[in-house]
């Protein structure tokens, strides 16, 4: 009896402890996925500003993403040569044509003629990166200044296209006049 009563108390102070210990990189937890209240890429530090459910069809639950933003960056400067990342984790299926069809046409929607011509040699580089995902992938849409916007599959980079003009044309793809869903925008931009 006497060894119950002492692991009794270990277990209470153990508990109590691992209450009050800090939270360090609390994260934000939505339909059961977890992002990180911040991360670090290339050294840069990025906080995350909000998380949303994308629904396709107002039934199906398609993806969650998170928006990641750079120190100092307003949601409002989404489009600027700002550090910013967006992370989504598919809960369906999905193959690589898929992406490239989708980013090939919200890029054509969000920019004029010129400059979808100019972007096009990189949007087919860009395509070229996408993977086939399963169930619970996450992909990660980082852009640096100076770097360029990188793709990743599960923490694994896939490559880096240049430029603050395509990084701004992709995460038009969300954030643009003509973005995939608006209430989903209006989510991972209005914060927590």
């Amino acid at each position: 009896m006497h060894r119950w009563l002492d692991r009794g108390i270990v277990l209470a102070l153990i508990a109590t402890c691992a209450l009050a210990a800090p939270q360090v990189g609390a994260a934000a937890k939505i339909e059961g996925v977890e992002f990180a209240d911040a991360v670090k890429v290339r050294g840069v530090d990025l906080r995350l500003n909000a998380v949303g459910l994308l629904r396709y069809m107002f039934v199906i639950k398609a993806y969650v993403a998170g928006l990641y933003l750079g120190e100092g960056v307003a949601p409002s400067e989404i489009l600027a040569d700002r550090a910013k990342r967006l992370e989504i984790t598919y809960f369906y299926a999905l193959s690589s044509e898929d992406f490239r069809t989708s980013t090939h046409d919200c890029i054509r929607r969000n920019v004029d003629e010129p400059t979808f011509a100019k972007l096009l040699p990189r949007i087919e580089q860009f395509n070229a990166l996408y993977r086939d995902v399963q169930p619970n992938d996450r992909y990660a849409l980082t852009y640096l200044p100076g770097v360029g916007t990188e793709l990743a599959l599960n923490g694994q980079s896939l490559g880096v296209i240049e430029g603050a003009d395509f990084g701004s044309a992709v995460f038009a793809i969300w954030f643009g006049e003509e973005e995939l869903d608006a209430g989903l925008k209006k989510t991972l931009l209005a914060g927590r």
